[in-house]
């Protein structure tokens, strides 16, 4: 017999080979878009949730990790390791027996989601090239505070130092 005899009818041959082809890659392409879409959703999803865990439960990762309480002051978030934060500081100049004496209010609030033993307060004044001129420190009235509650502090300090510009409270160290 002879040899085989290709025949061709008028480009049909390769038309369809090319609409496949074409028609696959469309799929491949819509399928790979997809894949990058929802790889992209995901990630930001898992961000979002890490965030809201680490805003959610600061307190927690502050008294676990100390050091990321800088964090959260560098993004304007209160979170104390103690879990009991200073709220509503306040100072006024006042006479009394015509001596001028010094008043210092404010809270003390229990941040955290369990009971927290309250911690003494040091109040201290300083100058304006931020040189402590005297100290002392705010024994708490309730000696625990339970999770949300709250109690108010006083002091008074009668004759301040001329020189104070600048009042500083934060918890006392065990030592002082």
């Amino acid at each position: 017999m002879g040899a085989p005899v290709a025949v061709a009818v008028a480009g049909f041959a390769s038309r369809p080979t090319a609409r496949l082809a074409t028609g696959r890659r469309a799929r491949r392409s819509r399928a790979e878009k997809f894949g990058v879409v929802a790889g992209w959703a995901g990630l930001i999803a898992m961000i979002l949730v890490a965030g809201w865990t680490g805003l959610r439960f600061r307190q927690e990762i502050v008294s676990l990790w100390p050091q990321s309480s800088s964090l959260y002051e560098l993004l304007g978030v209160a979170a104390s390791a103690r879990g009991i934060a200073i709220v509503d500081p306040a100072f006024h100049r006042e006479f009394e027996d015509g001596q001028p004496v010094l008043a210092v209010t404010g809270r003390l609030v229990n941040t955290s989601s369990r009971e927290v033993s309250v911690p003494a307060i040091r109040v201290a004044l300083v100058d304006r090239d931020e040189r402590e001129l005297c100290h002392w420190t705010i024994s708490p009235s309730q000696p625990t505070l339970r999770p949300g509650q709250s109690v108010k502090f006083f002091t008074q300090l009668s004759s301040p130092p001329a020189g104070a510009r600048h009042l500083e409270m934060r918890f006392a160290a065990s030592r002082e």
